[in-house]
């Protein structure tokens, strides 16, 4: 267990640090940017991806309704802004935007449909995008507060002491937690509590993070504190921040999907029930990390560059195989160029500018009509929409500059 001095100082964390993500020591990550550079590598695969989704919407603004959830067309309609060939104002964008504003809720969230944390995140994401004369300022704010609602923390009577603080998961929806000792009685425990998913896991607390410091919270805020607590108990690691019976067993850095049952992994397990670390969850963790202020010489950052170092290819989710292999090609990119560095030396010592090597991976893979899809039709990745979204992310992360 974590010791009071160790959470009170991990709590506080970074105070004063503002809203970027710049630190002292010579060294620090850049912010995401939407510049140009290296995009013409990617141009024609963005291209003819933008022209698909196009031709996919339905009447009502949506991708893939059948699914009953905005979840999809969020994501569509972020990863068309974010390939730099379409405007808030294009029509399908347009009906989109307004298709994903059906499902705001009086709480700030798109809490009138399924999985609405998940959503409200990747909507958030959209909606920054699109802002444009302040037209989304007002629902961000909102949406941010929903985010903060939705968070497994004090609010609900989860403490720091439960392996499921500071995460989040699709959405409310109820649910067992694990038991923890009793609370003395205070007015944060009594506080009528939001409605949150069963669990928490790791890439709905990843998606958290980034849609609240896209969208302009600091580093150093509350929310993201907690979170870091539960993405660190995500970790194959052992550390001062890490309570978990499994954590030094395998010990490699990598991250899993929860803590939940013991701890939950695609991978699978050791046959001592041990969850092992794969790559969409590490690139996931290490995303989140970064956004939320950790520096390459905190040790839970360098573990999971080991991990990635290590395991580092385009052609697999490592640990999963082509299992979430687009949703890999996502963080994967997204981590990796908020981390600002042009190459990731693997554990031959070989170099790779992992921008061209994820545009050549996506270009090899893409239909002649502009999708992609994966034929291990596992987490949803049968549905070319979705795909194609995930696919465009990618694309639209290792084509931009990734300089601030």
């Amino acid at each position: 267990m974590l010791s009071e001095r160790s959470r009170r100082s991990f709590l506080r964390g970074t105070a004063g640090v503002a809203g970027t993500l710049g630190f002292s020591g010579g060294w620090a990550w850049p912010l995401v940017a939407r510049g140009d550079g290296q995009r013409a590598d990617a141009t024609p695969l963005i291209t003819r991806a933008v022209a698909y989704l196009r031709g996919r919407q339905a009447a009502d603004g949506s991708w893939s309704v059948d699914r009953g959830e905005p979840g999809i067309t969020a994501l569509v309609v972020a990863a068309l802004l974010r390939s730099g060939q379409v405007t808030p104002a294009e029509p399908s964008v347009a009906k989109g935007l307004a298709y994903l504003e059906s499902f705001l809720g009086p709480d700030g969230g798109l809490s009138k449909g399924a999985h609405s944390s998940y959503s409200t995140s990747v909507a958030l994401l959209a909606f920054r995008d699109a802002n444009r004369a302040g037209r989304y300022d007002a629902a961000i704010k909102a949406a941010q507060q929903f985010l903060r609602a939705t968070q497994f923390d004090e609010s609900n009577g989860t403490r720091p002491d439960n392996p499921y603080y500071g995460g989040a998961g699709y959405g409310p929806g109820g649910g067992p937690r694990p038991p923890q000792p009793a609370a003395k009685s205070d007015a944060a425990t009594k506080k009528a509590a939001t409605p949150r998913a069963p669990r928490p896991d790791l890439s709905n607390t990843s998606f958290m993070i980034e849609a609240l410091r896209s969208t302009g919270v600091p580093a150093d805020d509350p929310a993201l504190r907690r979170a870091v607590l539960f993405i660190s108990r995500c970790q194959n690691l052992k550390s001062e921040f890490n309570d978990q019976p499994w954590a030094d067993k395998i010990n490699d850095g990598g991250f899993i999907y929860t803590v939940a049952n013991g701890g939950t992994s695609i991978a699978g397990k050791t046959p001592e029930g041990h969850p092992l670390s794969y790559g969409s969850m590490t690139y996931a963790g290490l995303k989140s990390m970064i956004y939320a202020g950790l520096t390459k010489d905190d040790p839970r950052v360098a573990a999971a560059l080991g991990f990635i170092r290590k395991t580092y290819t385009v052609e697999a989710n490592p640990g999963a195989g082509d299992r979430a292999l687009y949703y890999y090609y996502v963080m994967f990119a997204k981590a990796l160029a908020v981390l600002g560095e042009p190459t990731i030396v693997d554990g031959n010592g070989v170099a790779h500018d992992w921008r061209a090597d994820l545009i050549s991976a996506l270009g090899k893979r893409q239909s002649k009509e502009g999708s992609w899809v994966n034929a291990t039709d596992r987490f949803m990745e049968g549905d070319a929409n979705l795909v194609t979204a995930y696919a465009l992310l990618a694309l639209g992360h290792a084509a931009g500059s990734g300089k601030s």
